[in-house]
């Protein structure tokens, strides 16, 4: 079951993104900026237990949404919940009246089944980079481009 996340939730969805950070599969995020964007995570419950979350950020005046930190728990991966994670993530970009929704990925196979196109990075504003100046591959960056118009 798909919640909005809460205070409560924020150190179960950093270790779910520090699990996938350390295999290479996601950027790693602060404690401090879970809580700082806790209004913006969506997560995923089965028998009350947190096994997926993804976030949803605004990206200045450009009508621009990215969507973050997608993880699914290993076992549970493969069964539409990061999916079902995305499109909820997209119903509130829609919600909120924004026009496109990119996410910088290393699996831009799963987002482009999900009608993403890959696009070059230089596309993007440089507002972007601000979270990218922290990113431990800066400035030589690992991870794909892909956009979603609404």
């Amino acid at each position: 079951m798909i919640k909005k996340a809460k205070i409560a939730d924020a150190k179960k969805i950093q270790g779910l993104i520090l699990n996938e950070a350390k295999k290479g599969k996601v950027l790693d995020r602060s404690l401090n900026y879970i809580y700082e964007n806790i209004r913006n995570f969506w997560i995923y419950k089965d028998n009350h237990k947190i096994i997926g979350c993804c976030a949803l950020s605004v990206v200045g005046w450009q009508n621009l949404g990215e969507i973050k930190s997608l993880v699914v728990k290993e076992p549970f991966q493969k069964k539409n919940i990061g999916t079902k994670l995305v499109a909820k993530c997209l119903e509130d970009a829609k919600s909120l009246g924004l026009k496109k929704v990119f996410a910088l990925t290393f699996a831009p196979k799963f987002f482009m089944k999900l009608e993403f196109k890959k696009i070059a990075m230089k596309k993007l504003p440089h507002k972007i980079w601000k979270d990218c100046m922290n990113c431990v591959y800066f400035p030589d960056c690992k991870e794909v481009a892909v956009l979603y118009n609404i």
